[in-house]
């Protein structure tokens, strides 16, 4: 058999390899994480005159709070104006008050990426010349105080009560049914519900702070959790709390059918019609962290869901099937206990688990990490690495626990412990019999006991011998478990000692009886457990399954913290961006922002009522080919506001090109754009904005750009 498997390991080791390598070598551009691609102006530019807004491109759509981006001046005073916009695409802007002086200006922002994560940073850019400032940039993240160590914590309690859930049930449906009537192992499926149902209540509570302030206080801001219930975020953990209501009654059948008996068929459609239920509901709550995290966004978010929901229920069907044999093994009682055919079944669950995790694995790390050097480069690549690392322990002890529950099997070596257990069993019914079988029955017992248990037993039954003849006194022979029986017993006894009439003697006889099947019946229990603990190889697979739970914590606890950490393929993205955009602090001359962008401000008077303003235009990058084209529309007091009608025309009278009309469409308040915008040449190009206030009252400003 040997020979025959070594080949087949080694082609699957190959084969591993082959499509690893493929993978990481083919990888495509992709994020999940948001993370700052490029800003105008750029970090660490000197322009010469200061821009009528700041611009920040991040590397996958981002949400922007009112108060996401701000622009200090060197003394820390706020020089921004109004709520941060989208352009379209990833890229946000805010505007900037007028007039500013020269020295340098501190950018900095806290949004929330796609993938439900806050994402915060900082940078600096100068007006005219390098000055010094008061403000520090750096990244002031929310995620990084008692909110966001509670955030992570409600997270970390989420995952595993979820794997204890759905694994405990898994094992109890697929592996040992019996197991619904144990109480320990439905305490332990139901502990894992009031876990998930509990953190996802906090977390749905912590979100608001967690993604703004992160002041602690504001975890009952009922504003900010009106907020999270719109967001995708919040959307998916109140989904997750709908699904558990869906988990606790089907926990309540499962647990609920083991009091009644049923036949065959009846077990076998009741197994069927709750597999198939929890496997549905067990997939809607994997499916509410895949749909609102990393897969949702980046390389293939339709294929990556449907593998992450897989993902998570491979490593529950593990690791929480792991915790409920752990259990079963120490705390089933004797009469119960979970048999090898139990364990062999969840052997075969977890070895397709594995697979399964090693598959799926497989794909999201190329997914996440895109490269080689992602591995040691970047802080996810490493901590994938350690839980490679632990992964690869958990499978060595999984082995040997393999190996423990094949001994189980075997037919030799337990066979003087079953012999054993067999003669335990036959005493047992020897406790329904009158008093002189009962004297029997103890007495054979205690022999049993003197020939392999240890002396504490046999003199716990020494007083039931004695009691058959009928010799025992109340005070000179009664054990602990006697003297502790209900006063009830107790009088009768007193009754028997005073009165010799034969009625009060044969009260106080079956008083006595049924004591000492009491008595009895606990000594035959204690006897199979200390029989089931001697089994050397199910001691042996008790160590080896509390080894591999021990390690199954500290491998939830990377899991949790992959989760919060930015894809090594999202950082190194950043960081060829960040180089890309390093430039000397040297003025630049090429445009007034630094980067080809043209600014137009122009003054308008309708005439009417409300009539005045001033309407800016942003053209990006202001050269041959497509364009951006910005429309910002603002009373004399600086207040934006929306006008009937606004058209804008380009001609080129130089060549006779033109007019050529754009028809921007509204954004928000105040704020039209259009993008596309196609510039056919280069030149000293006319901007025509016409301005309609009311039915009458309309006019037209224009200026020129040089474009290209």
């Amino acid at each position: 058999m040997t020979q025959t498997i070594a080949p087949r390991v080694r082609t699957l080791v190959l084969l591993f390899l082959a499509v690893t390598g493929a993978l990481l070598a083919g990888a495509a551009p992709a994020s999940a994480h948001a993370a700052l691609t490029g800003s105008d102006p750029r970090q660490g530019t000197v322009v010469e005159t200061a821009p009528a807004q700041v611009s920040l491109t991040f590397s996958e759509p981002v949400a922007v709070s009112d108060d996401a981006l701000r622009v200090l001046d060197p003394k820390g005073e706020r020089v921004d104006k109004g709520d941060p916009v989208g352009t379209g695409g990833t890229t946000y802007t805010v505007r900037l008050l007028g007039g500013l002086p020269d020295g340098t200006y501190t950018v900095t922002y806290q949004v929330v990426s796609a993938d439900s994560h806050p994402v915060a940073g900082a940078f600096t850019f100068s007006v005219g010349a390098p000055s010094e400032t008061s403000v520090e940039a750096s990244a002031q993240s929310s995620a990084d105080g008692l909110v966001g160590s509670l955030y992570g914590a409600g997270r970390y309690l989420s995952y595993a009560g979820f794997v204890v859930m759905v694994g405990g049930a898994a094992f109890v449906l697929a592996c040992w049914q019996r197991g619904s009537g144990v109480r320990a192992v439905q305490r332990l499926v139901v502990s894992g519900w009031l876990t998930l149902t509990a953190s996802t209540l906090a977390l749905l509570l912590l979100r608001g702070s967690y993604t703004s302030s992160g002041k602690i206080g504001d975890v009952l801001d009922l504003t900010l959790l009106s907020g999270v219930l719109q967001t995708k975020t919040g959307a998916a953990l109140v989904s997750r709390l709908l699904l558990l209501a869906a988990a606790a009654l089907f926990i309540a059948v499962l647990f609920g059918s083991a009091q009644y008996r049923r036949n065959d068929e009846e077990k076998r459609d009741l197994s069927l019609g709750l597999a198939v239920g929890g496997t549905v509901v067990a997939a809607g709550l994997a499916a509410s962290w895949a749909m609102s995290e990393h897969a949702s966004q980046g390389l293939q978010p339709g294929l990556a869901m449907p593998v992450d929901v897989v993902h998570l229920l491979a490593v529950a069907a593990w690791l929480g099937g792991l915790t409920a044999l752990l259990v079963a093994l120490y705390r089933a009682p004797a009469d119960t206990a979970v048999d090898t055919a139990a364990v062999q079944r969840f052997s075969r669950l977890a070895f397709g688990s594995v697979i399964a995790l090693v598959v799926t694995g497989i794909y999201q790390s190329w997914r996440q990490l895109g490269s080689w050097s992602a591995f040691t480069d970047t802080r996810y690549g490493q901590l994938l690495l350690f839980k490679i690392g632990l992964v690869a322990v958990m499978v060595g002890i999984a082995y040997a626990s393999r190996r423990w529950t094949a001994r189980l099997a075997e037919p030799g070596a337990p066979r003087a412990l079953r012999e054993k257990r067999e003669e335990t069993a036959a005493t047992v019914p020897a406790t329904g019999g009158g008093a002189g079988q009962e004297g029997t029955g103890a007495t054979g017992t205690g022999e049993t006991a003197a020939g392999t248990e240890k002396t504490a037993t046999a003199s716990a039954l020494t007083p039931v011998s004695t009691a058959s003849a009928d010799t025992d006194t109340d005070t000179d022979t009664d054990t602990d478990t006697e003297r502790e029986k209900p006063a009830a017993v107790t009088g009768s006894a007193e009754v028997r000692a005073e009165d010799s009439g034969a009625g009060a003697k044969a009260g106080g006889d079956s008083a006595r009886a049924a004591q000492l099947a009491r008595q009895r019946a606990a000594v035959a229990t204690a006897r199979q457990k200390r029989l089931r603990d001697a089994d050397p190889n199910r001691f042996g697979l008790r160590r080896s399954v509390l080894a591999e739970a021990g390690v199954a914590v500290f491998l939830l606890a990377i899991t949790t913290v992959l989760t919060q950490t930015e894809p090594g393929r999202t950082e190194q993205e950043a960081e060829r961006a960040a180089s890309a955009s390093s430039v000397p602090s040297a003025p630049s001359s090429s445009s007034a922002q630094g980067t080809g962008a043209v600014t137009l401000n122009m003054p308008f008077d309708t005439g009417g009522k409300d009539g005045k303003g001033v309407v800016t235009i942003d053209l990006d990058p202001a050269r041959v080919g497509g364009n951006s084209l910005h429309v910002y529309v603002e009373r004399t007091d600086g207040k934006a506001f929306d006008v009937p009608e606004l058209k804008v025309a380009l001609t080129l009278s130089a060549k006779s090109i033109g007019p050529l009309p754009v028809v921007p469409d509204r954004v928000s308040t105040g704020h039209l754009s259009a993008s596309g915008v196609q510039i056919p040449m280069a030149g000293d190009w006319t901007v025509e904005v016409t301005v309609r206030t009311s039915d009458i009252d309309q006019v037209t400003v224009s200026k020129n750009a040089q474009i290209g």
